[in-house]
């Protein structure tokens, strides 16, 4: 019914279930293959191997996985899923014999793991396609918090596997998390490189990070912002669902500075004379913004001499940063920031350390 192989320095156990050939790494012992490929003969006949009554393979799964995802997901939820599908499929084609998705053990999860931390990966994190690929931009294995976010991804994913049928047992639960200590600390602009920035932007886009820097916006909620959700009146921006799309922690409202208040009015009349769009920032053409803020972001950043600023969110980080270094206590800057726990905005305790000592400072026990 079945065999055992040696490969390297390695013994393999091959045995066919239910018409499927099963090949697992087992170690350097001989014995201990022949013990695995008994109990993997013993387990085929009680039908314990782990097959659920309807098994699919890992391609077809992760199809019908990402239909259901854009079906219930946000398209930027869809997207991380589907980030880390890319990385899982990119590793299990340097394997052999996983093309079931029963076949995917916590071997092969904990294996995953490895591979991600020796692939050389891009400052976003994403795999590099080739040698050719690397090189000053590039840095050598994705970061442990990274990787424990998609092996949590992966349980997730695996989850739906098991209440639809196709899996007995979720391969991904009790795998171990990696310690992190390699979290780089959030960067934020100095009040000089903001200005930096803002006087190296073009035209069009000047308005754009302007209002990044003086509102902490996320990106989707910047590019989804519509003139109705303007009160000039109470100058407050208001953060809500559209049909379209929804926040992801929920609806605000972000208060209007001075000089804010100016440009949005300044837009305001200009859109107005113009192509009246419904989008406070917008296309040429009236619709929603299309602008890879990103990649102009980046560009901006060099001719202003500004390091290390190849993210939008590094903007929403300086908000906040600078909030808190002025003496905004961390509940309010959670309030506008749209954190949905405290812990998030604890990131940015460090920065206010007379402001908690003058807390503290208060008491007269």
């Amino acid at each position: 019914m079945g065999s055992i192989y040696k490969r390297g320095r390695n013994w393999y156990i091959d045995v066919r279930v239910k018409g499927r050939r099963i090949r697992k790494r087992v170690g350097p012992s001989k014995d201990i293959a022949k013990l695995a490929l008994k109990d993997a003969e013993v387990k085929a006949a009680r039908d314990e191997f782990g097959f659920a009554k309807d098994d699919i393979s890992i391609d077809k799964f992760i199809e019908r996985f990402l239909d259901y995802s854009r079906a219930n997901h946000q398209p930027a939820t869809t997207n991380r899923y589907r980030a880390v599908i890319d990385h899982f499929q990119a590793f299990l084609k340097s394997l052999h014999g996983v093309t079931f998705i029963s076949e995917v053990t916590a071997e092969t999860i904990d294996r995953y793991k490895v591979y991600r931390k020796d692939a050389w990966v891009n400052p976003n994190g994403q795999p590099v396609e080739s040698d050719d690929d690397v090189n000053g931009h590039t840095r050598k294995g994705a970061r442990g918090h990274t990787i424990n976010f998609e092996v949590g991804t992966l349980r997730t994913i695996f989850n739906l596997a098991i209440k639809w049928g196709y899996l007995k047992d979720n391969p991904a639960r009790g795998i171990t998390k990696l310690k992190v200590n390699d979290s780089k600390s959030q960067r934020f602009l100095s009040k000089e490189e903001c200005q930096r920035l803002l006087d190296a932007c073009p035209e069009q886009l000047y308005p754009v990070y302007f209002t990044f820097l003086n509102t902490g916006m996320r990106k989707a909620e910047l590019e989804n912002l519509e003139w109705s959700d303007i009160d000039f009146k109470r100058r407050k921006i208001k953060i809500r669902r559209k049909e379209d799309w929804q926040p992801k922690t929920g609806e605000r409202e972000i208060p209007i500075s001075d000089s804010l208040l100016d440009l949005l009015q300044s837009l305001k009349d200009k859109n107005t004379r113009t192509v009246n769009s419904d989008y406070v920032f917008c296309h040429k053409d009236g619709g929603k913004l299309r602008t890879k803020l990103r990649e102009k972001l980046i560009s901006i950043a060099k001719k202003a001499e500004i390091e290390d600023l190849t993210r939008v969110h590094t903007l929403r980080h300086t908000f906040a940063s600078h909030l808190v270094m002025s003496g905004v206590d961390l509940p309010t800057v959670k309030k506008l920031m749209g954190h949905s726990d405290i812990q998030t905005t604890m990131i940015y305790a460090h920065l206010a350390p007379d402001h908690l000592a003058d807390a503290v400072n208060k008491l007269s026990f």
